[in-house]
């Protein structure tokens, strides 16, 4: 499988960024990354106050090597780089060597999970 690691540094990001990233991630990016052509799946992760990354999945080099062009030329001014303040710090493809689902499923959204104090 073919991946790709887009993330950007938080440490000088304004206060509630990781906030307005959920909030993105949850009513914007998620349709869009949906209906992505050669896409397998998309995760997205983050550390508060260190740093966000999208970690894609493609079907075959060519989606990905397609992708990450495109993106390469719009990642200054992306959505998520104006959240931020900041274009991303890496860009990086990558083999993924397996992937194994546990008996407890996946969740496209962690909505429900964050307390409060989180944000």
């Amino acid at each position: 499988m073919y991946g790709l690691t887009v993330r950007w540094s938080l440490t000088d990001a304004p206060k509630g960024t990781l906030k307005a990233l959920r909030a993105y991630v949850e009513d914007e990016s998620y349709a869009k990354f949906a209906g992505l052509e050669g896409l397998r799946f998309k995760t997205w992760r983050a550390v508060k106050g260190q740093w966000f990354e999208g970690s894609y999945v493609f079907v075959s080099t060519e989606a990905r090597e397609a992708f990450q062009r495109s993106f390469e030329g719009v990642a200054a001014d992306s959505a998520v780089s104006q959240l931020i303040g900041s274009p991303p710090v890496t860009i990086e493809p990558s083999e993924v060597i397996g992937v194994v689902r546990g008996p407890a499923g996946f969740r496209s959204s962690g909505r429900f999970e964050h307390a409060p104090h989180d944000d």
